[in-house]
């Protein structure tokens, strides 16, 4: 592929005078139209040291309105982000809906720098492709733009940069070992951007590859792609049919149905105080213990309660955190997204509490929202509810594939029991705070929520992350099968 590109292209001065102009306005008013409608806009720049990143991001940068993008620049992780999964820290830089994000090199340097510079095995790098492409296209499926650069130049064009650079103090620190290791191994290096760019062109996030000897040829194709991009975009909404929000239908019983994983559940399952305090004791000494070891062995875990309201959430966590040092561990109670979070990708905000390397984080409810009360109540699309299934697969493969332990418990009660427990907190003023009128109203679609979580449970049952369900009629049963579910699960990654 690269061996075809014309590296001759040029572009006369006085051409360049009269297109570029108007390809600044053009991009401004691209701009405030991704504003005006809510498009997030991802500009990846990758390629050769010397190539023009800089000098085409700072140009860019002056044709756009300074309050409506950021510029990232990317180099080797540090410490705190090499003790999260990879991907992590480019979720966190996301631009919210009608923003741009411009990146400096990017996640693409796991399958370049780290891979020919700093020796990452061939797992690790083959991985990447599939955690890129995962990664582009659920941000594509929401509506991100994504748009990516490869600035190519020969070798010969670029020694003479280098030389040219070194002859300036104030550029001379920009050609080190690292940019002439580049160009002796050339050859290497453009043997890996040609696989890079064959494996990661899509019809959702394709690259262009630009012709980057001339400045000024540089300079137009740059823009014209980036506002072709947006503008395609920007009309495409335009002419969509509008998005149809809807709660979910009560279901109608078919004579197919047959008894569900949540049917055959045992609810007797119980546990007499004596033996729970015993056992109790045990598993809580047993998890201090392991605590410590995940620390030591820099083992993260990620720890997830789902339920039915006064499934008894709070008070598994609790005596989950009871026997562990606060230190190491952090319990993220996660509600509605606020309007922040609404403007991005729906995994985003979760994706910035993910563990990091010998630490623990629990769940109080999480990205499961997406596919429970947000699919019945029908705060999102169809659409968007369906193709989260594999989005959260997708992100559990790559925490899992980082070293995470993932445990999965959905707690389960009748509806019986769920009124004894609604009455209860009712009726006792120091409990009246956990009792809500949301609560009453969503008791009366408990059909509704049955039929979404028997979907989350077959469809997000995975081996690498599988679901527990507890059995928590009597919560004493339910806190001790977590407590020894957690335990297994982490002396088993030990």
């Amino acid at each position: 592929m690269l061996e075809l590109v014309d590296l001759d292209k040029r572009l006369d001065e006085d051409v360049h005078d009269r297109v570029f102009p108007e390809l600044e306005i053009r991009l401004g008013e691209c701009q405030r139209a991704a504003r005006a409608a809510n498009v997030p806009v991802v500009v990846v720049f990758e390629g050769w040291d010397a190539a023009g990143k800089g000098t085409i991001i700072n140009r860019l940068t002056q044709a756009l309105d300074p309050r409506g993008f950021r510029v990232h620049p990317i180099s080797a992780p540090n410490e705190d982000e090499r003790l999260h999964p990879w991907m992590g820290r480019f979720w966190k830089k996301l631009p919210p809906a009608g923003a741009l994000a411009i990146f400096d090199r990017s996640w693409y340097g796991r399958v370049l720098t780290e891979r020919l510079n700093e020796g990452l095995s061939k797992r690790r790098w083959r991985e990447a492709y599939d955690e890129i492409q995962q990664f582009e296209r659920q941000l594509a499926d929401a509506g991100t733009v994504i748009v990516k650069f490869w600035l190519h130049i020969s070798r010969k064009e670029q020694r003479k940069r280098f030389k040219r650079l070194e002859k300036t103090a104030a550029t001379a620190w920009k050609v080190g070992k690292d940019e002439w290791a580049q160009s002796r191994h050339y050859d290497r290096w453009l043997a890996a951007a040609e696989e890079m760019l064959a494996r990661t062109s899509t019809a959702y996030a394709p690259w262009t590859v630009v012709e980057a000897t001339d400045a000024r040829f540089r300079r137009v194709k740059v823009f014209e792609v980036l506002t072709q991009a947006i503008q395609t975009e920007i009309d495409r909404r335009a002419a969509a049919p509008p998005v149809v929000l809807k709660p979910m239908d009560v279901p109608e019983p078919s004579p197919t149905d047959e008894q569900t994983i949540l049917d055959r559940l045992d609810l007797t399952l119980s546990l007499s105080r004596e033996e729970y305090e015993k056992q109790l004791d045990k598993l809580q000494k047993r998890l201090f213990r392991l605590e410590h070891e995940m620390y030591v062995a820099r083992v993260p875990a990620a720890i997830v309660y789902e339920g039915a309201d006064a499934g008894g959430k709070g008070g598994n966590i609790k005596r989950l955190t009871a026997g562990l040092d606060p230190r190491g561990y952090e319990v993220v109670p996660v509600g509605p997204p606020d309007a922040p979070e609404k403007a991005h990708h729906f995994l985003w905000r979760f994706w910035r509490d993910v563990p990091k390397a010998g630490h623990i984080t629990i769940f109080d409810r999480s990205w499961y929202g997406r596919v429970l009360v947000e699919r019945v109540e029908g705060y999102c699309s169809e659409d968007e509810w369906r193709r989260a299934y594999r989005e959260i697969n997708e992100f559990e493969r790559q925490l899992t594939e980082f070293g995470a332990v993932l445990v999965k418990f959905w707690l389960h009660i009748d509806r019986d029991e769920q009124l004894r427990r609604f009455e209860a907190r009712r009726d006792e003023p120091a409990k009246q705070w956990k009792i809500t009128d949301d609560d009453w109203r969503n008791r009366e679609k408990w059909r509704q929520y049955n039929v979404a979580v028997v979907d989350m449970l077959e469809k997000t049952s995975t081996p690498y992350a599988p679901w527990t369900v507890l059995e928590a009629n009597c919560k004493l049963h339910a806190r001790i099968k977590a407590l020894r579910t957690v335990a297994d699960a982490l002396e088993a990654a030990l």
